[in-house]
């Protein structure tokens, strides 16, 4: 069974429906990419999946449990993480105190270990340890937005737009460590503008188009689709 399904969710903000009856899901161990126009509901759905929007149809499954009106913080504690685009940080505080913030839920122990595990993934995170993050580039944010939701050891990280700002030397190495992330067994989910890096690096691909299913199949058929390349992956 996947490890998330999401099923005919409609969603919005309000009396405002952006999400119409959006399905999809990923597996264990598995990398998928969510692209499509800005204002197609990307985003909705992450807040949906994640519990800050409670849907009004459909419902979301995690490990085959209903999960669909279940609180943010709970489905933190079952295994879900999510790096929002802007936010994702404690800008005031030190590297080090972000990431044991992360870890609020966990024993001394265990996030003394998970943030050595963080300095090993992002050694320069590790040289500027005790630098508030408001000093830090935006690619060094993004790594630690990215440690401090590996902090609780989540089988599930949504990524909104991981890449957005940066110099394209820095997004490299952002998609790089993801990659590495994959290969240790989280399933993750991409919200990502840069759709060809994002799609490089996974198993499969949604397109939404005005809150609806547009397309979905593997990261290959979808960049190798010339009417989706030319209609949101830019010819």
């Amino acid at each position: 069974m996947p490890l998330l399904e999401v099923n005919n969710i409609a969603s919005g903000y309000g009396r405002t429906e952006v999400l119409h009856g959006v399905s999809m899901y990923v597996d264990q161990d598995e990398v998928v990419t969510i692209i499509g126009p800005n204002g197609a509901g990307k985003s909705t759905l992450f807040k949906t999946i994640m519990g800050y929007l409670i849907p009004n149809a459909g419902n979301i499954l995690y490990s085959e449990e209903d999960v669909t009106t279940l609180e943010p913080n709970k489905k933190v504690e079952i295994g879900m993480a999510y790096v929002p685009q802007l936010e994702n940080t404690f800008p005031s505080l030190t590297v080090q105190e972000n990431l044991e913030m992360g870890g609020y839920s966990k024993d001394r122990e265990a996030v003394r270990k998970r943030i050595e595990s963080a300095y090993s993934t992002f050694p320069v995170l590790k040289e500027k340890r005790n630098k508030r993050v408001h000093t830090l580039s935006g690619g060094e944010r993004q790594m630690l937005g990215m440690s401090r939701a590996l902090m609780t050891e989540p089988d599930l990280l949504l990524l909104d737009e991981p890449s957005a700002g940066l110099a394209p030397k820095v997004a490299d190495a952002v998609f790089n460590q993801i990659n590495n992330l994959h290969k240790r067994g989280i399933g993750i989910i991409i919200i990502e503008q840069d759709a060809h890096k994002s799609l490089s690096i996974s198993d499969r691909g949604y397109v939404l188009a005005m809150g609806q299913n547009y397309f979905d199949g593997s990261a290959d058929k979808i960049l190798s689709n010339e009417q989706i390349r030319e209609a949101f992956l830019g010819g």
